[in-house]
């Protein structure tokens, strides 16, 4: 359990006095929590945690009922109206349900026995019918039409006013505007606007570019928009809806719940796919089970799933209770958001050599796991959240998704905290530390050295665009890392057949295969070692442009920026990162035992002003060709010069077309572009050279 628990311990003060003012600090803390949600649209809790102390202030009111007050948060829905807005009287209150936080099956278990008592229903009568559905993580909504039109949307508030907002509404395409003529002459359609993942993201983005204010989850981004003075600005937030329920009705009946919702669907309302009826606890189970496992794929956030009494007719003879139906009931999953202490601040090194600060936590049961390491992604992120040791934090974790920290929870801080920075040398191996222009990540230099990055380092040197060895995949590549049978890549033409034929799935034929492949790598050229090597930024095309303008790779390790900047499409920060790379005395080591070990290749003259004869040319490859391979065709017009691109433009100069050529050869002729097939290929090259 976090620590935030000891905030308000759960276990109830002795004697009256004592117990008056517990519940006073549960509901002041309660309603503080709730204008900052419901208000303000800027919750500064998780929901598990205002849950947790709501639970505690029922059972308090529950065991002292003489302290309970009309104003208490278990006896009102709460929300206020904002200043602006106008306020809406609902002709019948929107109040909240049940919370049933027991996200076992005990859950659905309880909810059923509890209708079926209220019900009087013997043990051997048939199941209930329920309707089991999504509890959606959005903004409730009430939308009124008269004859057929919107006239009203209105928030909930606080279940009796909210807060009118028709305006806003107008702009979710999702919301018909008019209805078809079967529709009843009054109909209140009650939802919830909410934004998708995707939609989400790409607002945050979008607000980071422009200097905006980001949004802590997808909830407080819809509430905030519906809430606008201003509907241009909820115009510009990719809102949605659905459809769950209905309030006031004139000129229509409806027997069940779920007949209800497909009248609604027929309207044109969404409502969500995963609806269904189900019968008995069993059945609510199974429903709870399988939404629980798809949770994490669905386009949109859930907290949980609502079970309802399908007959209208039980709804109406089991009522209500305070603030709350008796004929229905929010089923939670584990909480994918918590609060916990962040202890301290580590790095951790990436495969690929990002450094990622991580919140070192006091441990927090969060997604159905216990966390005690969440990441800040990077250190702008980490100052923007403003995160420092001792924090009360926001901890968030979905599914499979690694936890991060979504924000910090306002307190004052016993004392000066210093701001966390980024170490001038990798944690792992001591290379320097180094943060491109314009780039958010800190990144270690020492590629080919850093223990951290040796997996990767190996698979990219191995792949056949680079040194092209056969047989040398992930899980042996896995194998020799884990096992430390290679630190560094010259340990790879270090291996013997005794070595490799003892690990898993490894017979002896196989591991002579991959030796064979080992040798026959070591002769290979100057662009597919650069590449190979993994500098960041070099790819294929600019580790042949540096080897055709140097001619020996110690004229690229020995040259300065300035003279990097000399070759064909090198820029400020590729020139950088090649300069950095070569400065690092173990990179440059690991290259002297590669060689050492024999891996060799044929230099030249440097060419650094000659052009070459299809410079400025662009050619696309399509189809199979008689003898060349696609690769080898695209090294030999690189080799001369050419452009090798992907896609049939107005720009390109040929196509170079072979067998079941598919739509860029109709393209081509489209665009009266030039078509050449193999022969006419290597008359091109022929006539070049």
């Amino acid at each position: 359990m976090s620590e935030q628990s000891d905030l308000f311990p759960a276990p109830a003060p002795k004697g009256p006095a004592l117990v008056a003012s517990k519940i006073e600090a549960l509901r002041d803390q309660l309603n503080q929590w709730a204008h900052a949600y419901y208000v303000l649209d800027a919750p500064s809790v998780p929901d598990a945690e205002y849950d947790r102390l709501f639970q505690q202030l029922q059972a308090l009111e529950g065991a002292y009922p003489d302290l309970v007050t009309p104003d208490s948060p278990t006896q009102r829905v709460i929300g206020a109206v904002m200043d602006g807005l106008t306020p809406v009287r609902h002709q019948v209150p929107m109040l909240s349900i049940r919370t049933e936080t027991d996200t076992e099956a005990t859950g659905a278990e309880a909810f059923d026995a509890r209708v079926r008592r209220e019900l009087k229903l013997a043990p051997d009568a048939p199941p209930v019918e329920y309707v089991a559905e999504p509890k959606f993580d959005g903004l409730a909504m009430s939308l009124r039409y008269e004859r057929g039109r919107l006239v009203q949307a209105a928030t909930r508030g606080d279940g009796e006013v909210g807060e009118e907002v028709t305006h806003n509404i107008r702009t979710i395409r999702q919301i018909p505007l008019t209805l078809p003529k079967d529709a009843p002459p009054v109909l209140e359609v009650r939802g919830e606007v909410y934004m998708r993942r995707a939609d989400f993201e790409r607002l945050n983005e979008r607000q980071r570019e422009q200097g905006g204010k980001t949004f802590v989850n997808p909830r407080n981004a819809a509430a905030g928009a519906v809430r606008q003075l201003d509907s241009g600005i909820a115009a510009q937030r990719p809102l949605s809806f659905f459809a769950y329920g209905v309030g006031e009705v004139e000129g229509a009946e409806f027997a069940t719940h779920f007949e209800l919702l497909e009248k609604l669907r027929s309207w044109g309302f969404p409502v969500a796919a995963q609806v269904q009826i189900a019968r008995g606890a069993t059945e609510l189970i199974a429903f709870h089970q399988r939404i629980g496992a798809e949770r994490d794929q669905l386009p949109y956030d859930i907290d949980g799933v609502v079970y309802k009494v399908n007959s209208l007719a039980l709804q109406r003879q089991l009522g209500f209770v305070t603030r709350e139906p008796r004929w229905a009931v929010a089923h939670k999953y584990p909480a994918q958001e918590m609060m916990t202490r962040v202890e301290g601040i580590d790095v951790q090194v990436g495969r690929t050599g990002k450094l990622t600060p991580v919140a070192r936590l006091a441990p927090v049961f969060v997604g159905g796991v216990t966390v005690t390491n969440a990441t800040l992604h990077n250190l702008f992120e980490l100052r923007r959240k403003r995160v420092r040791v001792g924090d009360q934090v926001i901890v968030r974790r979905a599914g499979d998704v690694i936890p991060e920290v979504v924000g910090v929870v306002p307190a004052p801080r016993a004392g000066y905290v210093p701001n966390f920075r980024m170490p001038a040398q990798c944690p792992i191996c001591g290379s320097s530390v180094v943060r491109e222009p314009g780039e958010v990540n800190h990144r270690c230099s020492g590629g080919l050295f850093c223990p951290a990055q040796r997996k990767q380092a190996v698979l990219h040197f191995a792949q056949r665009r680079a040194m092209d060895i056969e047989g040398l995949g992930e899980k042996l590549v896995d194998q020799l890392v884990e096992g430390h049978v290679i630190r560094v890549l010259p340990d790879l033409f270090r291996l013997g057949l005794s070595s490799l034929s003892e690990l898993d799935r490894m017979a002896e034929k196989s591991a002579q295969n991959v030796l064979d492949a080992l040798q026959k790598s070591k002769r290979t050229t100057l662009p597919r070692f650069l590449f190979g090597l993994g500098i960041r930024h070099v790819g294929e095309a600019t580790a042949k442009d540096l080897a055709r303008h140097f001619g020996a790779l110690d004229a690229i390790m020995d040259a300065s920026v300035d003279q990097l900047l000399q070759v064909n499409d090198v820029g400020p920060v590729v020139a950088e990162a090649i300069h950095t790379f070569f400065a690092q005395p173990h990179n440059r080591e690991v290259v002297e035992q590669l060689r050492a070990c024999g891996v060799t290749w044929e230099e030249g003259e440097p060419q650094e002003g000659a052009t070459l004869p299809l410079a400025g040319k662009t050619i696309v490859l399509t189809g199979t060709l008689p003898t060349l391979g696609r690769d080898e065709a695209k090294d030999l017009l690189e080799a001369a010069g050419a452009k090798v691109a992907g896609s049939v433009s107005k720009k390109t100069h040929y196509v170079v077309a072979g067998a079941e050529a598919g739509s860029k050869l109709e393209k081509a002729q489209a665009l009266g572009i030039p078509v050449l097939d193999e022969d006419g290929l290597r008359a091109l090259l022929a006539a070049g050279a």
